[in-house]
Protein backbone atom coordinates (compact mmCIF):
# COMPACT_ATOMS: atom_id res chain seq x y z
CA UNK A 1 0.00 0.00 0.00
CA UNK A 2 1.23 3.48 -0.81
CA UNK A 3 0.20 6.50 1.24
CA UNK A 4 1.15 10.16 0.87
CA UNK A 5 1.44 12.24 4.03
CA UNK A 6 1.40 16.06 4.00
CA UNK A 7 0.66 18.77 6.54
CA UNK A 8 0.74 22.50 7.17
CA UNK A 9 -0.25 23.70 3.70
CA UNK A 10 -1.21 27.13 5.13
CA UNK A 11 -2.93 28.03 1.88
CA UNK A 12 -2.66 31.72 0.95
CA UNK A 13 -0.66 32.43 4.08
CA UNK A 14 0.67 36.01 4.07
CA UNK A 15 4.36 35.36 3.47
CA UNK A 16 6.93 37.31 5.47
CA UNK A 17 9.93 39.22 4.16
CA UNK A 18 8.51 40.05 0.73
CA UNK A 19 8.84 43.81 1.21
CA UNK A 20 12.60 43.39 0.78
CA UNK A 21 12.07 41.45 -2.46
CA UNK A 22 9.53 43.69 -4.18
CA UNK A 23 11.82 44.56 -7.08
CA UNK A 24 12.23 40.90 -8.04
CA UNK A 25 9.99 38.44 -9.87
CA UNK A 26 10.45 36.16 -6.87
CA UNK A 27 7.96 38.15 -4.76
CA UNK A 28 5.12 37.26 -7.14
CA UNK A 29 6.20 33.61 -7.22
CA UNK A 30 6.21 33.43 -3.44
CA UNK A 31 2.74 34.96 -3.15
CA UNK A 32 1.37 32.11 -5.27
CA UNK A 33 3.67 29.48 -3.81
CA UNK A 34 1.36 27.78 -1.29
CA UNK A 35 -1.27 27.13 -3.97
CA UNK A 36 1.24 25.84 -6.50
CA UNK A 37 2.77 23.56 -3.85
CA UNK A 38 -0.72 22.17 -3.17
CA UNK A 39 -1.16 21.49 -6.88
CA UNK A 40 2.20 19.73 -6.86
CA UNK A 41 0.98 17.58 -3.96
CA UNK A 42 -2.04 16.46 -5.96
CA UNK A 43 0.20 15.76 -8.97
CA UNK A 44 2.43 13.70 -6.67
CA UNK A 45 -0.50 11.57 -5.46
CA UNK A 46 -1.52 10.87 -9.04
CA UNK A 47 2.01 10.14 -10.26
CA UNK A 48 2.70 7.82 -7.30
CA UNK A 49 -0.69 6.09 -7.71
CA UNK A 50 -1.29 6.73 -4.03
CA UNK A 51 -3.92 4.62 -2.28
CA UNK A 52 -4.73 7.54 0.05
CA UNK A 53 -3.63 11.03 1.06
CA UNK A 54 -3.21 11.84 4.77
CA UNK A 55 -3.40 15.55 5.72
CA UNK A 56 -2.28 16.17 9.28
CA UNK A 57 -3.77 19.63 9.83
CA UNK A 58 -3.39 23.34 9.07
CA UNK A 59 -4.66 23.35 5.52
CA UNK A 60 -5.64 26.99 6.08
CA UNK A 61 -4.00 29.84 7.91
CA UNK A 62 -6.43 31.14 10.51
CA UNK A 63 -9.82 32.82 10.54
CA UNK A 64 -9.97 34.03 6.95
CA UNK A 65 -13.22 34.92 5.22
CA UNK A 66 -11.91 34.66 1.66
CA UNK A 67 -13.78 31.68 0.25
CA UNK A 68 -11.59 31.71 -2.84
CA UNK A 69 -8.93 30.01 -0.70
CA UNK A 70 -11.32 27.25 0.30
CA UNK A 71 -12.74 26.90 -3.20
CA UNK A 72 -9.23 26.37 -4.54
CA UNK A 73 -8.63 23.58 -2.02
CA UNK A 74 -11.94 21.90 -2.82
CA UNK A 75 -11.01 21.89 -6.52
CA UNK A 76 -7.77 20.10 -5.69
CA UNK A 77 -9.62 17.50 -3.63
CA UNK A 78 -12.04 17.03 -6.52
CA UNK A 79 -9.08 16.22 -8.79
CA UNK A 80 -8.19 13.40 -6.39
CA UNK A 81 -11.81 12.26 -6.34
CA UNK A 82 -11.67 11.89 -10.13
CA UNK A 83 -8.50 9.84 -9.74
CA UNK A 84 -10.08 7.60 -7.09
CA UNK A 85 -7.77 8.74 -4.27
CA UNK A 86 -9.42 9.02 -0.83
CA UNK A 87 -8.31 11.85 1.45
CA UNK A 88 -8.22 11.78 5.25
CA UNK A 89 -7.73 15.06 7.08
CA UNK A 90 -7.87 16.53 10.55
CA UNK A 91 -8.20 20.13 11.72
CA UNK A 92 -5.02 21.72 13.03
CA UNK A 93 -4.84 24.73 15.33
CA UNK A 94 -5.18 27.16 12.40
CA UNK A 95 -8.03 25.21 10.82
CA UNK A 96 -9.93 25.22 14.11
CA UNK A 97 -10.37 29.00 13.98
CA UNK A 98 -11.14 29.13 10.26
CA UNK A 99 -14.68 29.90 9.14
CA UNK A 100 -13.76 28.43 5.76
CA UNK A 101 -13.01 25.06 7.36
CA UNK A 102 -16.39 24.84 9.05
CA UNK A 103 -18.58 25.79 6.09
CA UNK A 104 -17.15 24.32 2.90
CA UNK A 105 -18.71 21.25 1.31
CA UNK A 106 -16.06 18.65 0.56
CA UNK A 107 -16.05 16.02 -2.23
CA UNK A 108 -17.20 12.50 -1.32
CA UNK A 109 -13.66 11.11 -1.30
CA UNK A 110 -12.75 13.30 1.69
CA UNK A 111 -13.02 12.07 5.28
CA UNK A 112 -12.64 14.80 7.89
CA UNK A 113 -12.13 13.14 11.26
CA UNK A 114 -13.98 14.20 14.41
CA UNK A 115 -12.78 16.93 16.77
CA UNK A 116 -14.51 15.83 19.98
CA UNK A 117 -12.94 12.36 20.21
CA UNK A 118 -10.66 10.07 18.20
CA UNK A 119 -12.46 8.58 15.20
CA UNK A 120 -11.63 5.60 13.02
CA UNK A 121 -12.49 5.37 9.32
CA UNK A 122 -12.08 1.95 7.67
CA UNK A 123 -11.83 1.37 3.92
CA UNK A 124 -12.17 -2.38 3.61
CA UNK A 125 -11.47 -2.40 -0.11
CA UNK A 126 -8.05 -0.86 0.58
CA UNK A 127 -7.37 -2.71 3.81
CA UNK A 128 -6.79 0.65 5.52
CA UNK A 129 -7.89 2.02 8.89
CA UNK A 130 -7.21 5.67 9.69
CA UNK A 131 -7.45 6.88 13.30
CA UNK A 132 -7.33 10.51 14.31
CA UNK A 133 -8.79 13.54 16.07
CA UNK A 134 -8.71 17.15 14.92
CA UNK A 135 -8.68 20.37 16.93
CA UNK A 136 -12.04 21.79 18.00
CA UNK A 137 -10.30 24.95 19.29
CA UNK A 138 -7.03 26.64 18.45
CA UNK A 139 -5.26 25.72 21.68
CA UNK A 140 -5.50 22.01 22.46
CA UNK A 141 -3.19 21.56 25.43
CA UNK A 142 -3.98 18.01 26.53
CA UNK A 143 -2.46 14.77 25.27
CA UNK A 144 -4.95 13.23 22.83
CA UNK A 145 -3.05 10.02 22.13
CA UNK A 146 -4.12 7.88 25.15
CA UNK A 147 -7.70 7.92 23.86
CA UNK A 148 -6.76 6.71 20.36
CA UNK A 149 -8.25 3.27 19.57
CA UNK A 150 -6.37 -0.01 19.26
CA UNK A 151 -5.19 -1.04 15.80
CA UNK A 152 -7.47 -3.26 13.72
CA UNK A 153 -5.75 -6.59 12.96
CA UNK A 154 -5.13 -7.45 9.34
CA UNK A 155 -5.32 -3.82 8.14
CA UNK A 156 -2.77 -1.07 7.66
CA UNK A 157 -3.39 1.25 10.60
CA UNK A 158 -2.46 4.92 10.14
CA UNK A 159 -2.77 7.62 12.79
CA UNK A 160 -3.32 11.34 12.21
CA UNK A 161 -2.32 13.89 14.83
CA UNK A 162 -1.52 17.60 14.92
CA UNK A 163 1.01 17.90 17.73
CA UNK A 164 4.26 19.36 19.00
CA UNK A 165 5.16 15.93 20.51
CA UNK A 166 7.70 16.88 23.23
CA UNK A 167 8.16 20.41 21.89
CA UNK A 168 9.74 22.13 18.90
CA UNK A 169 11.40 25.53 18.65
CA UNK A 170 9.13 28.12 17.08
CA UNK A 171 5.97 26.04 17.56
CA UNK A 172 3.38 26.25 20.33
CA UNK A 173 3.05 23.20 22.56
CA UNK A 174 -0.22 21.82 21.23
CA UNK A 175 -1.54 18.29 21.87
CA UNK A 176 1.77 17.34 23.55
CA UNK A 177 2.73 13.68 23.76
CA UNK A 178 5.82 11.50 23.82
CA UNK A 179 7.27 9.20 21.17
CA UNK A 180 6.44 6.35 23.54
CA UNK A 181 2.76 7.40 23.55
CA UNK A 182 2.71 7.16 19.77
CA UNK A 183 4.51 3.82 19.74
CA UNK A 184 2.04 2.30 22.20
CA UNK A 185 -0.73 2.78 19.62
CA UNK A 186 1.05 0.18 17.47
CA UNK A 187 0.00 1.82 14.21
CA UNK A 188 2.16 1.00 11.19
CA UNK A 189 2.45 4.74 10.54
CA UNK A 190 1.61 7.89 12.51
CA UNK A 191 1.28 10.98 10.29
CA UNK A 192 2.08 14.10 12.30
CA UNK A 193 1.54 17.79 11.60
CA UNK A 194 2.28 21.19 13.21
CA UNK A 195 6.10 21.11 13.12
CA UNK A 196 7.29 22.54 9.80
CA UNK A 197 10.56 20.63 9.61
CA UNK A 198 10.62 17.10 8.20
CA UNK A 199 11.46 14.83 11.13
CA UNK A 200 11.14 11.16 12.04
CA UNK A 201 9.97 10.77 15.65
CA UNK A 202 9.89 6.96 15.86
CA UNK A 203 11.95 4.87 13.48
CA UNK A 204 11.42 1.37 14.87
CA UNK A 205 8.70 -1.17 14.28
CA UNK A 206 6.01 1.54 14.44
CA UNK A 207 7.03 4.66 12.53
CA UNK A 208 5.90 8.21 13.34
CA UNK A 209 7.04 11.28 11.41
CA UNK A 210 6.45 14.92 10.55
CA UNK A 211 6.34 15.53 6.81
CA UNK A 212 7.12 19.24 7.31
CA UNK A 213 5.25 21.91 5.41
CA UNK A 214 4.79 21.92 1.64
CA UNK A 215 6.33 25.35 1.00
CA UNK A 216 8.75 27.44 3.04
CA UNK A 217 7.06 30.75 3.83
CA UNK A 218 9.94 32.84 5.24
CA UNK A 219 13.68 32.67 5.92
CA UNK A 220 13.16 30.60 9.08
CA UNK A 221 11.76 27.77 6.93
CA UNK A 222 14.74 27.06 4.67
CA UNK A 223 15.54 24.12 2.43
CA UNK A 224 13.54 21.65 0.38
CA UNK A 225 9.90 21.24 1.45
CA UNK A 226 7.29 18.68 0.47
CA UNK A 227 5.47 15.49 1.45
CA UNK A 228 6.32 11.98 2.64
CA UNK A 229 5.57 8.89 0.55
CA UNK A 230 4.98 5.75 2.64
CA UNK A 231 5.07 2.17 1.42
CA UNK A 232 3.63 -0.22 4.02
CA UNK A 233 1.80 -3.51 4.45
CA UNK A 234 -0.25 -4.82 7.42
CA UNK A 235 2.12 -5.71 10.24
CA UNK A 236 5.11 -4.45 8.24
CA UNK A 237 7.52 -1.60 8.89
CA UNK A 238 6.73 1.58 6.95
CA UNK A 239 9.35 2.74 4.43
CA UNK A 240 9.54 6.51 3.93
CA UNK A 241 10.89 8.81 1.26
CA UNK A 242 10.65 12.56 0.87
CA UNK A 243 9.03 14.08 -2.22
CA UNK A 244 9.68 17.74 -3.00
CA UNK A 245 6.60 19.92 -3.62
CA UNK A 246 7.91 23.46 -3.12
CA UNK A 247 8.12 25.98 -5.96
CA UNK A 248 10.56 28.44 -4.39
CA UNK A 249 13.16 28.01 -1.73
CA UNK A 250 14.53 30.00 1.19
CA UNK A 251 18.11 29.55 2.32
CA UNK A 252 20.44 31.03 4.92
CA UNK A 253 24.05 31.26 3.79
CA UNK A 254 26.38 31.48 6.79
CA UNK A 255 29.86 32.26 5.54
CA UNK A 256 32.82 32.19 7.92
CA UNK A 257 35.20 34.72 6.36
CA UNK A 258 38.10 34.01 8.73
CA UNK A 259 40.26 32.59 5.94
CA UNK A 260 39.53 35.47 3.53
CA UNK A 261 42.27 38.08 3.14
CA UNK A 262 40.17 40.77 1.47
CA UNK A 263 36.67 41.63 0.29
CA UNK A 264 37.24 39.99 -3.11
CA UNK A 265 37.94 36.65 -1.45
CA UNK A 266 34.81 37.01 0.69
CA UNK A 267 32.70 37.62 -2.41
CA UNK A 268 34.33 34.71 -4.26
CA UNK A 269 33.61 32.35 -1.36
CA UNK A 270 30.01 33.55 -1.23
CA UNK A 271 29.68 33.01 -4.99
CA UNK A 272 30.71 29.38 -4.55
CA UNK A 273 28.16 28.83 -1.74
CA UNK A 274 25.31 30.37 -3.73
CA UNK A 275 26.12 28.39 -6.88
CA UNK A 276 25.91 25.11 -4.93
CA UNK A 277 22.55 26.14 -3.45
CA UNK A 278 21.27 27.09 -6.89
CA UNK A 279 22.25 23.70 -8.30
CA UNK A 280 20.44 21.90 -5.45
CA UNK A 281 17.30 24.00 -6.01
CA UNK A 282 17.17 23.12 -9.71
CA UNK A 283 14.79 25.41 -11.56
CA UNK A 284 13.30 26.82 -8.37
CA UNK A 285 14.09 30.44 -7.50
CA UNK A 286 15.99 30.97 -4.26
CA UNK A 287 15.63 33.74 -1.69
CA UNK A 288 18.81 33.96 0.35
CA UNK A 289 19.61 35.46 3.72
CA UNK A 290 23.37 36.05 3.98
CA UNK A 291 25.35 36.23 7.22
CA UNK A 292 29.09 36.93 7.17
CA UNK A 293 31.06 36.14 10.33
CA UNK A 294 34.55 35.55 11.67
CA UNK A 295 37.63 37.55 12.52
CA UNK A 296 39.20 38.52 9.20
CA UNK A 297 41.56 41.09 7.65
CA UNK A 298 38.68 41.83 5.24
CA UNK A 299 36.40 43.16 8.00
CA UNK A 300 37.30 46.83 7.57
CA UNK A 301 36.57 46.67 3.83
CA UNK A 302 33.10 45.23 4.54
CA UNK A 303 31.91 48.00 6.87
CA UNK A 304 30.11 49.99 4.17
CA UNK A 305 26.71 48.24 4.32
CA UNK A 306 25.33 49.82 1.14
CA UNK A 307 28.38 48.88 -0.91
CA UNK A 308 28.42 45.36 0.54
CA UNK A 309 24.75 44.78 -0.25
CA UNK A 310 25.22 45.96 -3.84
CA UNK A 311 28.21 43.66 -4.37
CA UNK A 312 26.42 40.65 -2.86
CA UNK A 313 23.36 41.31 -5.05
CA UNK A 314 25.62 41.13 -8.12
CA UNK A 315 27.15 37.85 -6.92
CA UNK A 316 23.73 36.34 -6.15
CA UNK A 317 22.32 37.26 -9.54
CA UNK A 318 24.89 35.02 -11.24
CA UNK A 319 23.53 31.97 -9.41
CA UNK A 320 19.87 32.86 -9.89
CA UNK A 321 19.33 33.79 -6.24
CA UNK A 322 17.74 36.92 -4.78
CA UNK A 323 19.17 38.29 -1.54
CA UNK A 324 16.61 38.98 1.17
CA UNK A 325 18.92 40.42 3.85
CA UNK A 326 22.65 40.75 4.51
CA UNK A 327 24.06 40.55 8.01
CA UNK A 328 27.69 41.47 8.46
CA UNK A 329 29.01 39.94 11.69
CA UNK A 330 32.67 39.93 10.72
CA UNK A 331 35.19 41.50 13.06
CA UNK A 332 38.70 42.75 12.60
CA UNK A 333 41.71 40.82 13.81
CA UNK A 334 43.24 42.71 16.72
CA UNK A 335 46.62 42.52 15.04
CA UNK A 336 45.23 44.24 11.95
CA UNK A 337 42.80 46.63 13.62
CA UNK A 338 43.23 50.10 12.09
CA UNK A 339 44.48 51.92 15.19
CA UNK A 340 47.98 52.86 14.04
CA UNK A 341 46.74 55.98 12.25
CA UNK A 342 44.56 57.03 15.19
CA UNK A 343 45.75 59.06 18.17
CA UNK A 344 46.66 56.49 20.84
CA UNK A 345 44.71 58.24 23.61
CA UNK A 346 41.61 58.56 21.40
CA UNK A 347 41.81 54.91 20.32
CA UNK A 348 42.11 53.88 23.97
CA UNK A 349 39.09 55.95 24.94
CA UNK A 350 37.01 54.39 22.13
CA UNK A 351 38.06 50.89 23.18
CA UNK A 352 37.31 51.58 26.85
CA UNK A 353 33.86 52.96 26.05
CA UNK A 354 33.06 49.97 23.88
CA UNK A 355 34.24 47.56 26.57
CA UNK A 356 31.91 49.18 29.10
CA UNK A 357 28.97 48.95 26.71
CA UNK A 358 29.67 45.34 25.80
CA UNK A 359 29.73 44.48 29.51
CA UNK A 360 26.49 46.38 30.16
CA UNK A 361 24.10 45.96 27.20
CA UNK A 362 21.37 47.73 29.18
CA UNK A 363 23.19 51.01 28.47
CA UNK A 364 23.05 50.27 24.75
CA UNK A 365 19.36 49.46 25.19
CA UNK A 366 18.75 52.93 26.60
CA UNK A 367 20.53 54.51 23.65
CA UNK A 368 18.55 52.59 21.04
CA UNK A 369 15.18 52.72 22.85
CA UNK A 370 13.72 55.31 20.41
CA UNK A 371 14.74 53.15 17.46
CA UNK A 372 13.16 50.09 19.07
CA UNK A 373 9.88 51.95 19.54
CA UNK A 374 9.81 53.21 15.95
CA UNK A 375 11.18 50.25 14.00
CA UNK A 376 11.73 47.36 16.41
CA UNK A 377 9.35 44.95 14.70
CA UNK A 378 10.75 45.66 11.24
CA UNK A 379 14.31 45.22 12.49
CA UNK A 380 13.45 41.91 14.17
CA UNK A 381 12.03 40.58 10.90
CA UNK A 382 15.41 41.46 9.36
CA UNK A 383 17.25 39.59 12.12
CA UNK A 384 18.20 42.37 14.57
CA UNK A 385 16.50 42.22 17.98
CA UNK A 386 17.14 45.41 19.94
CA UNK A 387 15.66 43.75 23.05
CA UNK A 388 18.26 40.98 23.08
CA UNK A 389 21.32 41.65 25.32
CA UNK A 390 23.61 39.63 23.05
CA UNK A 391 22.54 41.66 20.01
CA UNK A 392 23.09 44.91 21.91
CA UNK A 393 26.57 43.82 23.01
CA UNK A 394 27.35 42.93 19.38
CA UNK A 395 26.24 46.42 18.29
CA UNK A 396 28.67 47.98 20.77
CA UNK A 397 31.53 45.79 19.60
CA UNK A 398 30.87 46.57 15.94
CA UNK A 399 30.54 50.28 16.70
CA UNK A 400 34.08 50.23 18.10
CA UNK A 401 35.49 48.58 14.98
CA UNK A 402 33.65 50.83 12.56
CA UNK A 403 34.55 54.02 14.43
CA UNK A 404 38.24 53.09 14.53
CA UNK A 405 38.15 52.21 10.83
CA UNK A 406 36.58 55.57 10.00
CA UNK A 407 39.01 57.47 12.19
CA UNK A 408 41.88 55.65 10.45
CA UNK A 409 40.49 56.77 7.10
CA UNK A 410 39.76 53.24 5.86
CA UNK A 411 36.08 54.17 5.38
Amino acid sequence: MRLVHAADLHLDSPLLGLSRLEDSDLAGTLRRATRRACENLVDLCVAERADALLLAGDVYDGNWRDYATGAFFVRQLARLHEEGVPVFLINGNHDAESEITRSLRLPPNVHRLATDRPETVVLDDLGLAVHGQGFATRAVLENLVPAYPDPIPGLVNAGLLHTSVTGAEGHDSYAPCTPEDLERCRYEYFALGHVHDRRVVNDGEFVAAFSGNLQGRHPREPGAKGATVIDVEPGGRARLRHAVCDVARWTHVRLDASACRDADEVLEALDGELREIGLAAGSRPVAARVTLSGATPAAAALLDAEWLRAEIDIVAEKSGAVVETVRNRTRMLRASAPTAAVDEELAGAVAAAATRLVADPAQVGELVAPLEREAGRRLRSAGLDLRDPASLAELARRAEEELLARLAGER
